[in-house]
């Protein structure tokens, strides 16, 4: 009888792979041949699980922006007591931006998409979505935390939500690059969650 493959694990598992590679190499190492090495299968088993490189490129990174939307609503969900808005916006926030010395791989690959998003259509339409929907997750923290009475009543949401949307893009380039220590970014992020309390 032929072996069943569970092709949604290999095409993780190749997805897996180009990150990795990224992160160690940047965007230009990602070629069918050196995927295949990593993901432990046969060019044939890539090329099966996708058609050409940019499909495989798409599909990487909208497993990247998935987890990084859904660690960012988990942190939101950690507790079954309900949160202080503050505590909430402070949770994601750190999710959001890629500071941390075990978020530094996902912050490689993140900014290499990014760039790469500049002259790829299909790139750019997946990172607009994430930033959509991380963009609309932070409205609602800042509007929950205006209805508590946490953050300044006076407090324009959707601005304050592009605010924080840009800086912590930001920091995670500044920590990538080493202009910033991780645990200063955190201190950037508090400061300005700081400013938006009553």
């Amino acid at each position: 009888m032929p072996k069943q493959v569970d092709y949604e694990d290999r095409r993780s598992r190749i997805a897996e792979a180009v990150c990795l590679l990224i992160a160690r190499s940047g965007m230009e190492s990602v070629s069918l041949r050196d995927v295949a090495t990593e993901a432990g299968v046969s060019m044939g088993a890539v090329q099966r699980c996708f058609r050409t490189k940019d499909e495989m490129l798409l599909f990487a990174l909208e497993g990247i922006s998935e987890r990084i939307g859904d660690r960012a609503k988990a942190r939101i969900e950690a507790s079954d007591a309900p949160e202080s808005a503050v505590t909430l916006l402070d949770r994601t926030l750190s999710a959001l931006a890629l500071v941390e010395p075990e978020d530094r791989t996902e912050a490689q690959v993140w900014g290499a998409f990014v760039a790469h998003a500049a002259v790829s259509e299909e790139l750019a339409g997946v990172l607009r979505d994430t930033y959509a929907k991380l963009y609309e997750l932070l409205v609602w923290l800042l509007e929950y935390g205006r209805t508590t009475g946490e953050l300044r009543p006076d407090l324009d949401a959707p601005t304050e939500a592009r605010i924080l949307v840009a800086l912590t893009d930001g920091l995670t380039a500044e920590v990538l690059v080493g202009h910033l220590a991780p645990e200063a970014a955190r201190g950037v992020l508090r400061g300005y969650a700081e400013r938006l309390t009553a």
